[in-house]
């Protein structure tokens, strides 16, 4: 009877996974099937490589380059997780190493918190707070890529942290009895052996802060000033995300344009497949080094 029980519950665990396979093939499959049109139409040189977008039916001369927003995406998104990187993995440390396991309960839950605040919310807090502070340092306009990198870097805390902090107590639990016996002051051990001991879990939520920024929208759209030119740190840009959610209500369906703006949506998806290959890889590195 057991035998026959783990073998249903293996079945239906073997079928949901299909199913997620699944719709992420249907997924894959759909986007790229209405990108089609546009990569004959323009082709992927012209699609990636080019500087200019000016969709519109009625310009002199119609073009689909993304090379900027794909430019900006990869920027701001960067920016978020340096930022985040930092202040995530201290604060980690420090509710790993130095709060209580009560206190860790306490603010666990108010850090969670913050990912589910919805981002439009973090673009009303970007542009009252982030944008007005550029601009009373004597700028014409806080909106900027740096600005998004800010408010983009608040919003995946919460995603950094939780996944840090779950691998730092572990590998703290584990030195700690040992570390205790020997002497080693706690900062010794939160600096050269928890903190190194922690690199795949770092990676980790570098991994999932990462898809997080790069598929922001709303709040990007509201700071960063959606200028489709060259991103600068102080300057204007615009993401793909940024892209499809301003004009994929004012595309003719079946039209180049709506074609392009799947291809935008195609690249995006394959950005961040590209990613997680490099971070999964990384974590294999390591994890090898650390068996040698």
């Amino acid at each position: 009877m057991r035998k026959l029980e783990d073998r249903i519950v293996h079945a239906v665990m073997g079928l949901f996974c299909l199913v997620t396979v699944l719709l992420l093939a249907f997924l894959i499959y759909f986007i790229f099937r209405e990108s089609l049109p546009a990569i004959r139409e323009v082709g992927l040189k012209g699609l990636l490589l080019g500087n200019s977008w000016r969709p519109l039916i009625y310009s002199d001369a119609p073009s689909f380059g993304m090379r900027n927003m794909i430019l900006s995406t990869l920027y701001v998104s960067a920016l978020a997780v340096l930022f985040a990187l930092v202040i995530g993995v201290g604060c980690a440390l420090f509710l790993a190493c130095c709060a209580s396991g009560r206190q860790r309960a306490l603010v666990m839950p108010y850090i969670d918190l913050l990912a589910s605040i919805p981002s439009v919310i973090y673009g009303f807090i970007g542009l009252y707070i982030v944008v007005k502070f550029f601009e009373k340092l004597g700028r014409a306009t806080g909106e900027s890529v740096l600005a998004g990198g800010i408010v983009l870097s608040v919003m995946i805390l919460p995603y950094m942290i939780s996944s840090c902090c779950d691998t730092m107590v572990q590998i703290y639990e584990r030195f700690r009895l040992p570390s205790r016996a020997m002497g080693v002051s706690r900062w010794y051990m939160a600096s050269q052996l928890v903190l190194p001991a922690s690199t795949r879990g770092i990676l980790i939520s570098m991994a999932l802060a990462t898809g997080r920024a790069m598929g922001e929208t709303m709040a990007v759209m509201m700071v960063m000033g959606n200028a489709i030119g060259v991103p600068k740190l102080l300057g204007k840009g615009e993401t793909i995300s940024a892209l499809i959610a301003m004009e994929m209500g004012i595309a003719e369906v079946g039209s180049t344009h709506y074609s392009a703006l799947y291809t935008a949506g195609l690249v995006l998806m394959v950005m961040l497949f590209a990613i997680n290959i490099v971070f999964e890889r990384l974590k294999k590195k390591l994890a090898k080094e650390g068996k040698a």
